[in-house]
């Protein structure tokens, strides 16, 4: 799965002067919480985030009236408080990449680059859509998790069983085992019976983590 595939395209975007009530009623309308800030020849500048709006306006203890702080909002352009360190990616990069890019720099969103254009935005939201996706979540069958060897060929003759059964493999995500010699298979399978899986699982000397029908 890459990029293009989880990403947002087109996204909505402001530029370095707009004003922060600018900014808060385009959020507000287009129902989004992130923008990449271009400049006027559409080179991208920096993010702001509703984080980023919150931690500039004045909090409730401030004693400005509200034509004081509507005139200091108004005056207070994008530029001052959107975040310029913007981290990148692309859309042919595997999305797992970007995802270990936002985790490591600690960001929610990375705008999505063409050459030198802003072609889409990829946020947490898309990376948790891929996630459920990736894992089947939306079909009906029996998910199992269960260690296996890490030696060549060990996953394909399992499941040859389970074509054997006529069982239909909906998802399979490996991950680490505690156990460095091993691998933990997640898998999501419709067409045959908890009992048939688990009973495929047993015969077969694989350890389970845990099944159930889901």
């Amino acid at each position: 799965m890459l990029v293009k595939d989880v990403m947002t395209r087109n996204p909505v975007t402001i530029t370095t002067d707009m004003s922060i009530p600018e900014v808060k009623a385009l959020m507000k309308e287009k129902k989004v919480s992130k923008l990449p800030v271009l400049d006027k020849s559409g080179a991208l500048k920096g993010i702001l985030t509703e984080s980023d709006l919150n931690k500039a306006s004045p909090s409730d203890a401030t004693t400005l009236d509200m034509f004081e702080l509507s005139y200091l909002l108004n005056k207070l352009k994008v530029e001052k408080i959107m975040t310029k360190k913007v981290f990148t990616t692309t859309e042919d990069q595997p999305v797992e990449d970007a995802a270990k890019i936002m985790q490591e720099e600690g960001f929610d969103c990375l705008p999505v680059m063409s050459e030198n254009l802003v072609v889409g935005i990829i946020t947490q939201n898309d990376l948790f859509r891929s996630f459920v996706e990736m894992f089947g979540a939306s079909y009906k069958g029996v998910r199992a998790t269960f260690a296996m060897g890490d030696q060549p060929g060990s996953l394909s003759l399992f499941v040859a069983q389970l074509a054997r059964l006529n069982a239909n493999i909906v998802s399979l995500v490996t991950s680490d085992a505690s156990d460095k010699s091993k691998r933990l298979v997640t898998m999501r399978v419709t067409g045959i019976s908890i009992e048939d899986f688990k009973s495929l699982l047993q015969n077969a000397k694989l350890s389970i983590e845990d099944i159930r029908n889901a």
